[in-house]
């Protein structure tokens, strides 16, 4: 089964691929995969439903995504897909149960070979129809759920009752495996791929650069610090503010935290992090700029890409095209695992390719920024150009399309063998 045995390492060593390990196999016919997913906005799941359409559609596959719709709708049609417009977002569990029927008689309408979950609510309604048809049912994970009562862990343990259980990155793999005993044959770890092309460094002139930087009204001297990300509490951005206070208090002058996310100002906890900003003093130093239409260029002008992330986030996307930018990267423990970014104690210093620093703590993710700050342009320079080779080596395209492609092929056949 060299599938499932060698999927996921119980013991992540950074320095080893964490692809499948087998050789790579053709399904003998066309596949067509259902895909059932909230919305198709901004979100990792709403990017990693678009990539995988694009990946079936090209292998001759019929890929088939049901959800309520969003602003990546154009490019599934655009990479192949077929759109079914759907309310599975709903966790009203009449809705729920309606929506079982409903993926149901479309599963045999289209005569799909797998169904594949990519969020909770609509994974109820896809486990109940894969199930009254027999047909194979996959799931994956984005990130971390939090169970905060027994009433949680049931909800979210959908995610864990896949055939097969796709895990964006070995630390969700684990995580997925002590919480719920998920046996590790069942799990498959698929990262994000990174387009290496757009975010190459080398693409990006120095009038794309200088534009990002009147736009965040900082000069070419000043070091910037990224974060890519939605607005949401989980990301930790508060805990960024926290560490630039610290940041000032110890002298810095010469930085700048910019915070590119969607949902500026539109959501509770932006409102409660500008609020923190102005409590903190922190204004010189902070900008909110929103979402960004040159995002490879925002890397470029970048020093340095952090993700404060205090709940498991898995494989942030944000990470990993940061990298590919040859930027250095300070991360939580939660925000990426050392699949993702090597970083000391587990790689020597030469080796690394970024900073971790324990979830939750601003005044270690303050000295993790000083300690790069610090180092001569020629030392972060480095550590940068290996997060580029890092990211082309285990999370370029070709690689990410092989494993899902024989991930795919081989659920169907051992559905139809049963």
């Amino acid at each position: 089964m060299p599938l499932s045995t060698s999927t996921v390492r119980r013991t992540p060593e950074p320095q080893t691929d964490l692809m499948l390990r087998s050789e790579a196999t053709s399904p003998v016919r066309p596949l067509t995969v259902m895909m059932v997913i909230p919305s198709l906005e901004a979100g990792a799941a709403d990017a990693g439903v678009a990539e995988l359409v694009g990946i079936l559609a090209r292998a001759g596959h019929h890929p088939i995504v049901v959800s309520r719709g969003g602003r990546l709708e154009a490019e599934i049609a655009a990479s192949g897909g077929e759109f079914i417009s759907a309310d599975v977002a709903s966790k009203n569990p009449i809705v729920m149960m309606r929506n079982a029927f409903m993926l149901r008689r479309l599963a045999r309408e289209r005569r799909c070979d797998v169904i594949h979950a990519h969020s909770r609510a609509p994974a109820w309604s896809a486990y109940l129809a894969a199930r009254l048809t027999g047909i194979a049912f996959v799931t994956s994970w984005y990130k971390g759920f939090r169970e905060q009562n027994t009433l949680k862990r049931l909800y979210n343990s959908v995610m864990a009752r896949g055939d097969r259980v796709i895990a964006v990155s070995d630390q969700l793999a684990e995580l997925v495996h002590q919480r719920y005993g998920t046996p590790w044959e069942r799990i498959v770890v698929v990262p994000t791929s990174v387009d290496c092309l757009a975010f190459d460094p080398a693409a990006i002139d120095s009038a794309r650069i200088d534009a990002v930087r009147r736009h965040w009204g900082v000069g070419p001297d000043t070091k910037v610090i990224l974060v890519v990300g939605r607005m949401t509490r989980r990301k930790g951005h508060h805990l960024m503010v926290l560490a630039a206070r610290r940041l000032k208090d110890l002298g810095l002058t010469d930085f700048m935290c910019v915070f590119a996310g969607e949902d500026q100002g539109g959501t509770r906890y932006a409102g409660e992090l500008w609020d923190l900003v102005l409590a903190s003093d922190t204004t010189d130093v902070v900008r909110l700029v929103g979402a960004l239409d040159d995002l490879p260029a925002a890397y470029a002008a970048a020093t340095v890409a952090v993700s404060a992330a205090i709940q498991a986030e898995g494989l942030q996307r944000a990470i990993l095209e940061a990298q590919a930018m040859a930027r250095p990267v300070v991360v939580s423990e939660l925000g990426a695992g050392p699949d993702v970014v090597l970083s000391p104690p587990a790689v020597a210093d030469d080796l690394m390719t970024g900073l971790r620093v324990a979830a939750g703590d601003d005044a270690a993710l303050a000295a993790a920024l000083i300690r790069l700050f610090t180092m001569p342009e020629p030392v972060r320079a480095q550590i940068g150009r290996r997060g580029r080779a890092w990211v082309l080596s285990h999370f370029n395209a070709a690689t990410v399309s092989d494993t899902a492609l024989r991930l795919y092929a081989d659920i169907a056949d051992r559905r139809k063998a049963c």
